[in-house]
């Protein structure tokens, strides 16, 4: 399709309210924590009622956690019309943003983080009531960004990072100090529900420290003293009560030896041990893991001591700043290789796993396609739950844009532009929401007929050994097998062995629900009561699923159908068809390849007009479509015609949008 034929409409994503209510599916799971706590039953989690637990959730970042109260009911109202049902609240106690949980305003020096400020906790409080009584359950970050001051009686507090990584995980002090922020936000007791946040159920799991772990020497160095030294001291300890020689120089953290993997497992494990066990002292009752990223095996090991595992993935190069604009413009349609092959690196396959970060941002101009392949993926995995991060990075009620910058030089020592990161105004990604939450919530996909297993031998083994994941998540049901575990699957294979054939170019999976055509550069999903296509479609032709036929005329889309009721789409009488292409700001603009961003652009967002031809199996005569707005109006009837069973009409001619609403009249 050429460029004189794209047609683009402004369809902008508002912060109060959401073009489509899908409320009433899940009207009988309010409030949140009508199931009772949350508990680990294998790899699962169950509510204390036996109700399996499915999470399709979002991030809250910084600012973005202390809405006003006003803000906080409207919030909580989109969240649950979208179908999402958990807010992972990170970076509470980031010093860089405004408010933050141990100062609600800047100008007064802050001189220790050891009381936790009475208007931040009052607006913390109340957004938490709200989603409780939308149906939307809390994930809760305890360490993330904190920035020790002097006066909380640490050494050398001018050479830690935030959140002191990664001293956190051994030093002493800095330990007791997360003991005491522990017990102040789970002890707190919110008037608006007048519970404890340890009593609380609607807020259902826990990290101890995100991203943060004693293994990744590149990005957190141990140099700093003493707490260097500290930990050298407890090096020699440990190599003399195991009968290991050592030399006077410094000792090596970052080897890859197996000692010193062995010693940091230990320290690491017992960082980890001792945590978990303050946190049940104090009355904390739900699943709690270690952190959340890949690293090396001797890192998932770890996490073994923990109740599940956790693991973050970006289509993203994190690299892109002020001073080299430069970003990932891939689509995932043309690879074996996406944004959900790493994830299994850090899940085994008897405990629940869960994604607490995912993203593939704007301004990536093909990033329609993350959203329901992570649902799909997660899905068949037997994932259970995500968030991606972010919804966004503050409160403010006058942005209509895809990417509104949000800058910081705190953020890591990075200056991101940080905007780039909210989701809750991109049609894109969040547009996409209604048919992801309905199709993992509901299990739309199933789970994965056979299981794998990938056989480590060696801690040091890291995910680019691991060949044998490529196109995998899209096959079979995965997880890593570590030294000293049991087997859990049907068949145990070599992180470098060729599983999926990447000359072959496709990959289906073993319930014949997925399929991807690396070759192609496109793939489909095909359930019952979920049906969707995406990549480059337009050159496919007619792609032809169980009881409907797709034919695309724009080059590349996802084109979306779910069923709004428990029935197929076959006898469903309300269904909701999205088609959603490129979006994004007017005015915007990049290099030849799309590659460097050159100008930004402004509101209102602008959507391409996705032009298809749908034909659906119906048993209904009386079905009609409608066009709705960004506004959530009908914007008029799209002329259909019902023949043999075959209910057919076209997207994108007269009344365009991104929303279609299918309904038995």
């Amino acid at each position: 399709m050429t460029d004189k034929v794209k047609r683009y409409i402004p369809f902008n994503f508002y912060w109060d309210d959401v073009p489509i209510d899908l409320s009433f599916v899940y009207e009988n799971e309010k409030p949140a924590g009508r199931h009772g706590f949350l508990k680990v039953k294998a790899d699962k989690f169950i509510f204390e009622d036996g109700t399996e637990a499915r999470f399709w959730g979002t991030n809250f970042n910084s600012a973005g956690n202390f809405p006003s109260h006003e803000h906080s009911e409207k919030l909580a109202e989109r969240l649950e019309k979208t179908g999402l049902n958990l807010v992972r609240l990170h970076q509470l106690d980031a010093e860089w943003s405004t408010p933050n949980i141990f100062q609600f305003t800047k100008g007064r020096l802050q001189d220790n983080t050891m009381s936790l400020d009475s208007k931040s906790m009052d607006r913390l409080d109340y957004l938490i009531y709200c989603l409780k009584k939308h149906g939307i359950y809390i994930y809760m970050d305890l360490l993330t960004y904190r920035k020790f001051k002097p006066g909380d009686g640490l050494e050398n507090t001018e050479g830690l990072k935030d959140a002191a990584k990664p001293y956190t995980n051994f030093n002493r002090p800095l330990i007791e100090l997360q003991k005491i922020f522990n017990e102040q936000i789970w002890n707190h007791i919110n008037p608006y529900t007048g519970l404890a946040y340890k009593d609380e159920p609607s807020v259902v799991l826990t990290e101890l420290a995100n991203e943060n772990e004693l293994f990744n020497q590149k990005a957190n160095p141990i140099v700093l003293e003493p707490y260097k030294s500290e930990l050298e001291a407890k090096y020699r300890g440990w190599a003399l009560a195991n009968d290991i020689s050592t030399d006077k120089n410094d000792i090596d953290f970052s080897s890859q030896d197996k000692n010193m993997l062995h010693f940091l497992c230990d320290v690491q494990k017992s960082y980890y041990t001792e945590m978990m066990q303050h946190l049940r002292s104090i009355g904390v009752k739900i699943p709690i893991t270690g952190t959340n990223w890949v690293f090396n095996a001797a890192l998932l090991s770890c996490q073994l001591v923990t109740d599940f595992t956790d693991n973050h993935t970006y289509w993203y190069d994190l690299t892109w700043s002020e001073q080299d604009k430069r970003f990932n413009n891939r689509s995932m349609a043309g690879s074996s290789w996406n944004i959900t092959t790493a994830l299994p690196f850090m899940r085994v396959l008897d405990k629940p796993f869960f994604v607490s970060e995912w993203d593939d941002p704007w301004p990536n101009e093909w990033r329609v396609e993350s959203t329901l392949l992570m649902a799909a993926v997660g899905s068949l995995q037997g994932w259970s739950g995500f968030a991606i991060h972010t919804y966004r990075y503050d409160t403010d009620e006058k942005s209509d844009m895809i990417g509104k910058e949000v800058t910081s030089g705190a953020i890591g020592g990075i200056h991101y532009r940080g905007g780039i990161f909210d989701t809750f105004n991109d049609p894109a990604k969040y547009g996409l929401f209604y048919h992801a939450a309905l199709l993992f919530r509901r299990g739309d996909v199933k789970e994965a007929l056979e299981s794998i297993n990938v056989k480590v031998d060696d801690l040091s083994l890291d995910i680019s050994q691991t060949g044998c994941l490529a196109g995998l998540t899209e096959k079979s049901k995965i997880g890593m097998l570590l030294p000293g575990q049991k087997a859990m699957a049907d068949r145990i294979v070599p992180p470098d062995e060729t599983v999926i054939d990447p000359d072959k170019g496709e990959v289906l999976s073993d319930t014949e629900e997925m399929y991807k055509s690396w070759d192609k550069k496109t793939g489909w999903i095909d359930t019952p009561r979920t049906k969707a296509v995406y990549g480059f479609v337009g050159s496919c032709g007619e792609i032809s699923l169980k009881d409907m036929k797709i034919k695309a005329k724009t080059d590349f889309a996802t084109i979306a159908v779910s069923s709004l009721t428990n029935d197929p789409l076959y006898s469903s009488p309300n269904i909701l068809l999205t088609a959603a292409g490129r979006a994004d700001n007017s005015g915007s603009s990049y290099n030849e390849d799309h590659t460097v961003q050159l100008e930004r652009g402004q509101g209102p967002v602008m959507i391409e007009v996705v032009e298809a031809e749908i034909k659906i199996k119906t048993c209904h005569r009386n079905l009609k479509v409608w066009a709705v707005s960004d506004k959530g109006a009908f914007i008029g009837e799209i002329p259909s015609k019902y023949e043999n069973e075959v209910f057919r009409f076209e997207t994108g001619g007269g009344y365009a949008s991104m929303y279609y609403l299918i309904q038995a009249q």
